[in-house]
């Protein structure tokens, strides 16, 4: 019975969640349209709100951790579920994602993604997925902002092992810009393609910046490891079974 009632909370929490878009984004469209600003102030309202609301509508409670970086870095992301990236909009001052290009087509996300300056990648055949990549990061660099890229290209369920790609190795060393690896818990209390939320606290970190200089496998090692190690460690702070690598 308990696990009925959470799960049907966990509902009325996804559905209110998507639902909260449309006045959000109403409401800052005017804003928006005019200054890049405004699209910030909408994601961040709207990241904010789901905080709250997963906060006492299914008891997930989120926190931050780490020093938030503000300047012109890349943040290489653990991606367990939706939460994270939720959390991570909700701490940067002007997050930007390499996406998807099928998400242009989302009613509402795919205007406010471009506005705050998100990059479409068409991911069909590797090679031409990293290389236009690199051309569009190249090209909207001119836009402030942190950019945000997931090393291993998907969503991974909490335990389960996937290796980095080498995408994020390339932009490391085409932009010569610091790295700061994100690591986090969330898949614990909010898995990938399921309603149910646990209550508990999720924590995504922002760990010590990787600076530029290192060769692309040194640099991919060295982003796997700490993300990984670190992940781990809040996994099991979280009371998942302990992994081992």
């Amino acid at each position: 019975m308990r696990y009925a009632i959470q799960w049907l909370r966990s509902l009325i929490f996804s559905a209110q969640a998507y639902f909260a878009m449309i006045p959000i984004a109403l409401i800052f469209l005017p804003w928006a349209l005019i200054d890049r600003r405004g699209a910030f102030g909408a994601v961040h309202a709207w990241t904010g709100w789901i905080r709250w609301t997963a906060s006492w509508m299914v008891g997930l409670k989120s926190e931050i951790r780490g020093p938030i970086p503000e300047g012109e870095v890349m943040i290489a992301a653990k991606h367990q579920s939706f939460f994270d990236i939720i959390l991570i909009c909700s701490a940067l001052p002007r997050p930007k994602f390499i996406m998807k290009k099928q998400l242009l087509w989302a009613p509402i996300v795919g205007w406010y993604a471009l506005r705050i300056g998100c990059v479409p990648v068409d991911r069909g055949r590797r090679g031409a997925a990293i290389k236009g990549m690199v051309e569009k990061v190249r090209a909207n660099a001119v836009e402030p902002g942190q950019l945000i890229i997931f090393p291993q290209g998907t969503r991974v369920a909490a335990g389960v092992s996937m290796p980095y790609k080498v995408g994020v190795g390339v932009l490391y060393n085409e932009l010569k810009a610091p790295v700061v690896p994100v690591a986090c818990n969330v898949g614990v209390f909010w898995p990938r393609h399921a309603v149910y939320r646990k209550p508990g606290t999720a924590v995504i970190e922002f760990l010590p910046a990787i600076e530029p200089g290192l060769p692309i496998r040194a640099f991919l090692a060295t982003v796997e490891e700490v993300v990984e190690t670190r992940s781990d460690a809040l996994m099991a702070e979280a009371g998942f079974p302990a992994l081992e690598r």
